[in-house]
């Protein structure tokens, strides 16, 4: 179980790690590495996502690990509540940067291993704490959907 406690409150974590192993296993180094603390939710859409895991507050980028493979094809769907690795258009380009789905996200699902059907690989799901999760959805936002007012992730601990 993971523990983020964010200028909003607490939300806990379960990892999919049989079904995700790469993207679990990356995802612990950094919340072991201590990376989360001090990073921001830098992109929040309502009734999509919200995105964190690669900037410090003043959207200052945080240098990040190497870049994994996309497991998008494990059978896990983009639900609302699930975490998914954010990554660029290059399929297998996830480093720290993750999502909480808000909505049930069917268009985020592998589909093919071709660039526009390998989707976005689900490794975890909040499972408690998804009042905090719908307040940061709620946060009012300016241009480039970053909000106004930063949430910022406190620490992300791992709680045995």
């Amino acid at each position: 179980m993971l523990v983020f406690e964010t200028t909003l409150g607490t939300f806990e974590v379960e990892l999919f790690e049989k079904e995700a192993p790469v993207s679990s296993a990356n995802f612990l180094s950094y919340v072991d590495d201590g990376f989360f603390a001090g990073v921001i939710f830098h992109r929040v859409i309502p009734g999509f996502m919200i995105q964190g895991g690669g900037f410090e507050p003043g959207m200052k980028q945080k240098p990040t690990g190497s870049t994994i493979r996309n497991e998008a094809s494990n059978g896990l769907k983009n639900t609302k509540y699930t975490l998914a690795m954010a990554r660029t258009s290059e399929p297998h380009s996830a480093t720290a940067q993750f999502f909480i789905n808000a909505a049930d996200n069917d268009f985020l699902n592998f589909k093919s291993e071709t660039p526009q059907g390998w989707g976005y690989a689900v490794f975890g799901k909040v499972v408690q704490g998804m009042d905090v999760v719908d307040k940061i959805r709620a946060t009012p936002t300016g241009p480039g959907d970053v909000p106004v007012q930063q949430v910022v992730i406190k620490k992300a601990t791992v709680e045995k």
